[in-house]
């Protein structure tokens, strides 16, 4: 009886389990020295299905003063607002540019009281409006966090995957909810020789202040927690996955 049972539920789960809709992602990224053949690699999954469907293209163009760029929630649709347009923008073929720059993502939402984001850029457009101006993944991170000081962040918590032919790092970022605009971030580089992962939840902790080869941040990101009852440690102490997650 008891093994007839456990046959039922098996199928009853196999039967169960493809009809699930899980709107979660998972990204692995490998800096040169942990691959077999030097290369850098990040993978971006979304376990819901069909998520990064279709394969957007976006060609390389000039353009002029005075152009703009329409944005609009990667997720729903909506017009979010204009941006200024760059001079000069890169090729785009899913989330790679013809420098090899790439970026993935996961959501892991952080604090309620920063969940109300207010801004044009959301995290979708984040990812391909830098895709699109930047040449390494350095430069990615730098345009990232220009562009929600600027235009103000329309999402919630996110760490993202930002690799090159020689780099891979990680950047988490958060908006600023119902305090300002913009968002507050940090950015890690994978060390040569090592792989990292994430999945729906912060891993950036404690941020290494002296290694600014290494680490990029924005300038308020202890700061505002601070002032907003966030953290009341020392630098040395904060961690941006304890207070913002």
């Amino acid at each position: 009886m008891k093994k007839n049972l456990i046959t039922v539920l098996a199928a009853l789960l196999l039967t169960w389990v493809p009809n699930m809709k899980v709107d979660a992602c998972t990204n692995v990224l490998v800096s040169k020295g942990a691959s077999a053949d030097g290369s850098v690699m990040i993978s971006y999954l979304a376990d819901s299905g069909g998520f990064l469907d279709p394969l957007y293209f976006s060609p390389a163009g000039k353009h002029q003063p005075g152009d703009s760029v329409d944005i609009y929630e990667w997720d729903t649709g909506l017009f979010l607002g204009r941006i200024a347009q760059a001079p000069e923008t890169y090729k785009v073929i899913g989330n790679m540019n013809e420098f090899q720059v790439a970026i993935g993502e996961t959501t892991f939402t952080g604090l309620d009281a920063l969940s109300k984001p207010n801004g044009i850029i959301d995290y979708g457009s984040l990812i391909y409006i830098a895709l699109q101006r930047s040449k390494s993944a350095r430069e990615a991170i730098q345009i990232m966090g220009a562009l929600v000081e600027e235009y103000g962040y329309a999402s919630t918590g996110e760490s993202f995957s930002i690799s090159d032919k020689n780099e891979v790092w990680i950047m988490e970022l958060i908006g600023k909810g119902e305090y300002g605009k913009g968002a507050v971030w940090v950015a890690a580089r994978v060390p040569d020789g090592y792989m990292a992962a994430h999945a729906n939840q912060s891993r950036i902790r404690k941020i290494e202040w002296k290694d600014k080869e290494n680490w990029m941040w924005s300038d308020d990101v202890v700061t505002f927690a601070r002032e907003r009852g966030f953290f009341n440690g020392k630098d040395k102490d904060f961690s941006f996955a304890d207070v913002y997650n």
